[in-house]
């Protein structure tokens, strides 16, 4: 079977002027090495593609795969998530993960608070800021927790993204506003414990692959789990695997909000517990990162007993299944 690999590389963004910010989203060449080597080893034949503007090129000129391994996050708009998914979807080529629908209803994290509120799974109450005059419609009990709205990676989340104040509130979405150019999610912030969950699979045949709890050691500046914490990992935060009673909580939530967001094949969703010691839903990503050793979904695999190899196999074997009916195929 031929796999298209899809995937934004940062050094090629970077060579055209991107800062290292902006492309914290984007993958590192070990990243596609390692899907590479992943489905080599499982018998497939894979083609590296690159982004959106190299796939079209290569359309138009009449070339096809079986199937196409996307990790592309794309660059511009709410809806970079979901371009290449629609591009395949209009010449008829099967993709691996979720489809335009859910990558642009989960990039804005308030839409997807809703879906998952609107099924019963709990979440932080949020309010959705899009100039600093909404700011005086918030009812919301301090503190408060603000993020850009539709950002990945821990984007625009550090210390203060924590706010204790009308003041402190008024600053902050200030200055995201300025520089992310999009809304800021004001929601309640909890203070329990921080999870994230791995997934596999779609609808009643997604099963969680292990949950991760996100400590943080006494030498980190905060204990908020953004940018710069995520890339000085090994400084500064801890994983461990929670207790049983914990991993069953965290493992219905998650596959509770996976299910009713329509996510496929593989990805994670992050918890934090409330007040109760009770886990809500704070996000998803249907696109985890597939570094094979950096990446939150691998290393919480890997602490959980699934090797990098058998994360991707089973993300392709619930590809596959959903596509064509079963497991291995060619």
């Amino acid at each position: 079977m031929n796999i298209g690999l899809t995937y934004d590389l940062k050094d090629d963004y970077l060579k055209l002027g991107y800062s290292d910010v902006d492309v914290a989203e984007f993958d590192s060449i070990e990243t596609i090495e390692g899907i590479e080597k992943a489905l080599n080893n499982q018998g497939f034949t894979v083609d590296r593609i690159g982004s959106i503007k190299p796939l079209i090129t290569r359309l138009c000129r009449g070339d096809s795969w079986d199937l196409v391994f996307n990790i592309a996050e794309g660059v511009h708009g709410i809806g970079r998530e979901a371009q290449i998914p629609a591009v395949l979807d209009a010449y008829n080529i099967p993709y691996v993960f979720s489809d335009p629908l859910v990558f642009s209803a989960t990039l804005h994290k308030g839409m997807a608070k809703r879906i998952v509120r609107d099924g019963g799974v709990k979440t932080p109450d949020f309010f959705i800021v899009r100039s600093l005059e909404d700011i005086k419609d918030i009812n919301l009990h301090y503190p408060l927790f603000v993020k850009p709205l539709s950002e990945g990676t821990g984007k625009g989340i550090s210390s203060n993204s924590v706010i204790r104040s009308p003041e402190e509130l008024l600053e902050t979405c200030g200055k995201l506003l300025l520089q992310y150019d999009q809304p800021v999610l004001a929601e309640r912030f909890l203070p329990g414990r921080e999870f994230t969950v791995g997934i596999t699979g779609t609808g009643k045949n997604s099963r969680v692959v292990g949950v991760m709890e996100i400590c943080f050691k006494p030498d980190a500046s905060s204990e908020v789990y953004g940018l710069y914490n995520k890339k000085n990992y090994k400084k500064y935060i801890e994983y461990s695997v929670p207790e049983k009673k914990v991993i069953e909580k965290c493992s219905d939530v998650a596959l509770h909000a996976w299910q009713l967001l329509e996510c496929r094949d593989g990805g994670r969703i992050d918890l934090r517990n409330n007040e109760e010691n009770e886990p809500e839903f704070i996000e998803v990503n249907p696109l985890a990162g597939l570094h094979p050793i950096e990446s939150d979904l691998p290393i919480l695999a890997r602490l959980n007993g699934t090797s990098y190899d058998a994360l991707i196999r089973q993300i392709m074997d619930s590809a596959l299944k959903r596509i064509y009916g079963e497991e291995r195929h060619g």
